[in-house]
């Protein structure tokens, strides 16, 4: 990453929280772009290169479950779904349909800030700076390039699930908390609300075709954690 301002779409239909929230990222190095529905959100977020979108659930003619959907199927870029619905069942829905982060209304813009800044550090790869790629049991993970291929297949991670897989498979053998897995993956405790590794874990793997019961990669660790098998 460069010096340049950090990109973001804010697709928010309260203009006053979109007003507030723009000028005090702006004053924080983020260039922001708003706009006020859902179709309006998508075809721009197809459209321009953003380093993340910030994506209100409730929208006029389209909400954000269905443009975070839509999104996926054609982009990695980096969601924050940011909704006054803050029960866990919303939250996990959002990261169940894609969205890296999920930050409930009324949220402070210091934390907003924070969560933008992590989330688009994990996608460029700062993550684990320095680190070599890892290859375990015809898995092969580039951190350098954010890249993931299972048999030589190229992998459709987004940025939070590409870094808790190579924060595991680096240290294959060992079994890991939730806390401890979100603080090596470069994650922060506001990250951590129940269940929200247990979501990324899910996703991932269907995205392996690992089987929970039978794990070529992934294996849960009842009350404690998960580990990444070691096939040595």
């Amino acid at each position: 990453m460069t010096d340049t301002p950090l990109t973001a779409l804010l697709v928010e239909d309260d203009a006053r929280l979109a007003d507030l929230t723009r000028s005090y990222l702006a004053r924080h190095g983020v260039d922001v772009t708003v706009v006020s529905d859902g179709p309006s959100g998508l075809q721009l977020a197809r459209r321009a290169a953003f380093d993340v979108v910030l994506l209100d659930l409730m929208l006029p003619g389209m909400d954000g479950i269905e443009i975070c959907t839509r999104l996926r199927q054609e982009s990695d870029v980096p969601v924050i779904m940011i909704s006054a619905r803050g029960e866990e069942a919303d939250r996990v829905m959002g990261l169940e349909i894609g969205a890296d982060d999920y930050l409930p209304k009324p949220y402070s813009p210091r934390e907003l800030l924070a969560r933008i800044r992590a989330t688009v550090r994990r996608h460029h790869g700062r993550l684990v700076p320095q680190r070599p790629a890892v290859e375990r049991d015809g898995l092969r993970l580039d951190p350098g390039a954010r890249q993931a291929f299972l048999d030589g297949q190229a992998l459709d991670l987004t940025s939070w699930e590409f870094a808790l897989l190579y924060t595991l498979a680096d240290r294959a053998g060992r079994v890991l908390g939730r806390e401890q897995l979100i603080e090596l993956a470069g994650g922060d405790s506001a990250e951590s609300f129940d269940r929200s590794v247990d979501v990324h874990i899910s996703r991932l793997r269907q995205k392996l075709g690992d089987d929970p019961k039978r794990p070529r990669f992934i294996r849960t660790v009842r009350g404690v954690g998960y580990l990444f098998v070691d096939p040595r």
